[in-house]
């Protein structure tokens, strides 16, 4: 996996044909400017002792070649920074979409954003920071090799000047890395607390805890401060030495030049050439600043390696053989971050076609064991198996046409109504009617099955009305998750907790839809609600991560420790049954 070096020359090679293009252009423009100061030099000498009069019009060529690559370079530089902050963008959105849930979920999705717009396109100007700071050394040490052609003592005084220079800024790029470095995490902090309590701005008005939340959000405020004077510091001080020392080395070359011209070694042509040589080797704003644009471009480089080194799981590439959903765990285990077992070899066998309700207490491992039997992420130890094929040897189109989800709080992805229930859909059994019917026949049998068909109608543009238009409750919400579900599972159906927010009619009109394919396909349900685990096949019940029993609803009643489950879950009790 890359560490945030590889993937600083990584991005470096993402400008693809733009990065040489800008190299050229940048050394074409270096290189006129340092022969520019040595044609002044023979021009003025030449209208001095009635020389050449090309001289002049060979210094009007140059400063157009110098205005033409300014021009060239800029274009370049945008062109090749767009292109390498795109592709990295492509390949950070790709690794996040690849990875499972656990691995995801490990940062805030305001970091991840963060890293994906700011930090991508920090790093994205890899390859232009990289020409840029390597073109820009050229003019001063070529005013070097310049002064010491002209005079030697002229050189050296340049060159010293310079090297005192270099020990000052390679200071600034190790404290200013730290610097940028900490401010970027402190950004991303802030912006992933943000959106947490932006989801859960209800929460919080109804608790009444607003000045709270934003004491917790600003909590990385004074690190962000910190960091970023810090950053400005660092700049402002390695300015303001290169300010102070560009002028005395230029005084020094100017001082020895008139010394030279006077005693006769020099011309007053190549006065004025030493004049503009020393002004071009102190000039290091370029070089400072080049020095800054690669530090923000490693620290990105750096934080979009930070993703891109968790392993993606990978993709099998089988079919699934004729059947109709057996779903095996065998030795399943998953553990937390801290290395608490959450499923603690749990062996669950799922007879084809069967209805299994998982219940247990809060934290039992219910929807880690939802997780893991569709993969959604793969467990620590142990196999899943539908119809006698391990998962991770399906390959992905099969697995999630296989495998139906739908969860508590269902998050509706797509540009309409439509898109969204049609999500599963292969493009086309999803595509509009040619009939000019508002959905397809697909989508319309899901909704109607999730007994949510009615409430699109009713929309503006039904079915294709915008997700953004669409208010909608929970109940609502959850419906058209479930429709969503629906769509696909056409081996295993998987219901987290997907009911909870229905009212008891809409919930019998669904669980009939649930079974309504009776054989056809499993049916796995975590449940809290005792008439769900009453009308399903079969029990799965789960405590402590390990599971408890395996059998029907009204055999594990007699056990009192199995209804302290619904009891302490604020379910009914056994009348229900």
């Amino acid at each position: 996996m890359p560490s945030g070096e590889a993937m600083f020359r990584r991005v470096v090679r993402d400008g693809g044909g733009w990065t040489p293009v800008l190299a050229a252009v940048t050394l074409t423009g270096a290189l006129a400017e340092l022969l520019l100061p040595a044609a002044l030099g023979v021009a003025v000498d030449a209208a001095l002792t009635g020389g050449s009069r090309w001289w002049p019009a060979a210094v009007c060529a140059l400063v157009a070649v110098l205005v033409a690559t300014d021009t060239l370079a800029d274009l370049a530089s945008g062109y090749g920074a767009a292109r390498a902050t795109g592709r990295l963008r492509e390949r950070l959105l790709r690794h996040l979409f690849a990875l499972d849930v656990r691995a995801a979920r490990r940062h805030p999705v305001g970091d991840l954003v963060g890293r994906l717009v700011g930090q991508a396109a920090d790093a994205g100007q890899a390859g232009t920071t990289v020409v840029l700071g390597a073109i820009a050394l050229l003019p001063p040490l070529g005013s070097v090799v310049a002064l010491t052609w002209i005079e030697p003592v002229l050189g050296g005084t340049l060159l010293a000047g310079l090297l005192l220079l270099a020990v000052l800024m390679r200071a600034f790029v190790a404290d200013a890395s730290a610097a940028t470095a900490g401010y970027q995490r402190a950004l991303n902090s802030i912006a992933g607390r943000l959106l947490e309590s932006l989801a859960g701005a209800r929460t919080i008005a109804a608790a009444g805890t607003r000045r709270r939340e934003e004491q917790r959000i600003l909590a990385a405020l004074p690190e962000l401060g910190a960091n970023g004077r810090r950053g400005w510091e660092l700049l402002a001080r390695a300015s303001a030495r290169t300010a102070a020392v560009a002028p005395l080395l230029q005084l020094g070359v100017v001082a020895v030049g008139g010394y030279a011209l006077a005693a006769g070694w020099l011309t007053p042509g190549q006065l004025i050439s030493a004049v503009r040589y020393a002004a071009i080797g102190a000039g290091l704003g370029a070089v400072l600043a080049g020095l800054n644009r690669l530090v923000r471009s490693r620290a990105g480089a750096a934080r979009a390696a930070e993703v891109l080194a968790y392993s993606v799981p990978a993709d099998g590439d089988r079919a699934l053989p004729p059947g109709r959903g057996a779903l095996s765990l065998t030795g399943v285990s998953v553990y937390a971050d801290n290395g608490r077992p959450v499923l603690d070899h749990v062996d669950l066998t799922v007879p084809a076609g069967a209805t299994v309700a998982v219940v247990g207490p809060s934290g039992a491992g219910k929807s880690t064991l939802a997780a893991v039997a569709g993969r959604l992420h793969d467990p620590d130890a142990g196999e899943v198996r539908l119809d006698g094929v391990p998962l991770p040897r399906l390959c992905p189109q099969a697995l999630r046409r296989a495998v139906g989800y739908a969860f508590d709080r269902p998050v509706l992805v797509g540009a309409t109504v439509h898109d969204a229930i049609g999500l599963a859909l292969p493009p086309e059994e999803a595509a509009p009617p040619a009939d000019g019917s508002p959905a397809a026949p697909a989508v319309r049998r899901a909704a109607e099955a999730a007994a949510v068909a009615d409430v699109v109608d009713r929309l503006p543009a039904g079915f294709r009305t915008p997700l953004a238009d669409t208010p909608l409750s929970g109940g609502e919400s959850q419906r058209l998750g479930l429709a969503r579900a629906f769509t696909a599972g056409d081996r295993l159906l998987i219901l987290d907790d997907a009911t909870s927010s229905l009212d008891t009619v809409t919930e019998h009109r669904i669980a009939r839809a649930v079974a309504g394919r009776a054989g056809e396909r499993t049916r796995l349900v975590v449940t809290h609600r005792v008439a769900t685990a009453a009308a399903a096949d079969l029990v799965a019940w789960l405590d402590g991560g390990r599971l408890r029993a395996l059998a029907p609803h009204g055999r594990l009643w007699a056990d009192p420790a199995y209804r302290a489950v619904f009891r302490t879950d604020g379910t009914t009790d056994g009348s229900a049954v």
